[in-house]
Order: C-alpha cells, then sequence, then structure tokens
C-alpha cells in the first residue's frame, strides 16, 4: 500500500471522522456534566464503573482494570481516584486478603451524585449523536454507536 492508496486513504478519512464524532461527543457531555454537577466526563465515568462493582468473587476491580476501563493510565487514574475521594465521593481500603491491595468504592454521597448525573449523562450523548447525525459523513457512525447492544 502506499499513502495514496484509495484504501488507505478510506481509512484514514474513516478514522478521522470517528475521532471527529468523540470529540464533539465528549465535548458535549462535559458542558453538561460540568455546569449540572461540577463533574467531568473522567470523573464520571470513573463512578460509573466503580458503581458497578460489587462485593462477591472478583467483584472489585484492581486499578489497571479501573484505568482500563476509563481509557487513562493508572498513574492518571489515581489521582483522579485521589481527586474525588478528596471530595468525599470515593473511599478506599485495604484488601482484606491481600494487604498489598487497594479497593476502591464509591461513596453514599458518590453514588447520589451519580444517580442525579446519570440523566444529564444520557440526555447530553442523544443530543450530541442527533447533532452528528445531521452530518453526512458522521451519520453512518452514529447509526452504528445505535445499534450497538442492540439485540439482533
Amino acid at each position: 500500500m502506499t499513502a495514496t492508496d484509495p484504501a488507505l486513504t478510506a481509512l484514514a478519512q474513516g478514522w478521522c471522522a470517528l475521532s471527529l464524532l468523540h470529540g464533539r461527543i465528549e465535548a458535549h457531555i462535559e458542558r453538561a456534566l460540568q455546569a449540572g454537577h461540577e463533574l467531568s466526563v473522567r470523573e464520571y465515568s470513573l463512578l460509573d464503573v466503580l458503581s458497578r462493582q460489587h462485593d462477591g468473587e472478583g467483584g472489585h476491580l484492581q486499578m489497571k482494570q479501573v484505568a482500563d476501563a476509563v481509557v487513562l493510565s493508572q498513574s492518571a487514574t489515581t489521582r483522579l481516584v485521589t481527586r474525588l475521594e478528596d471530595r468525599g465521593l470515593l473511599t478506599r481500603y485495604l484488601c482484606p486478603t491481600d494487604r498489598r491491595g487497594i479497593y476502591t468504592d464509591v461513596t453514599d454521597a458518590g453514588r447520589t451524585l451519580l444517580d442525579t448525573a446519570r440523566p444529564t449523562n444520557e440526555a447530553a450523548l442523544r443530543e450530541a449523536l442527533d447533532e452528528a447525525a445531521r452530518n453526512p459523513e458522521l451519520a453512518p457512525l452514529v447509526k452504528a454507536i445505535e445499534t450497538l447492544g442492540v439485540p439482533a
């Protein structure tokens, strides 16, 4: 393949469109969450991921798993956890079976904030997707997103 290969060019254009769509959606959600709840998209995502943990076997996530879920490095995830802990939205404690492990749980205040922010997140996502669907270059990506997770 050469740099002018039509398949490569189409692939690059598709990637650019996906990147553009992601950026627009994230920016729209960020503004809504900041205005309504003083939360960033990353903070919301972290609270959401951690709220889905459970106490059963394998229920608590290791920091690497959390970092992967919110698409951040482990160090950035640790800094984010610290910020949310300082706000009283998360708490950390030692793993009862492995004193080297540290668990992170969402506090009651964190769950309350997440519960009030979830409709804002969903509405902002819907608005951003509706806006993007009006763009012919982004419409196929929106359709793909809307069909993900929908039973066949």
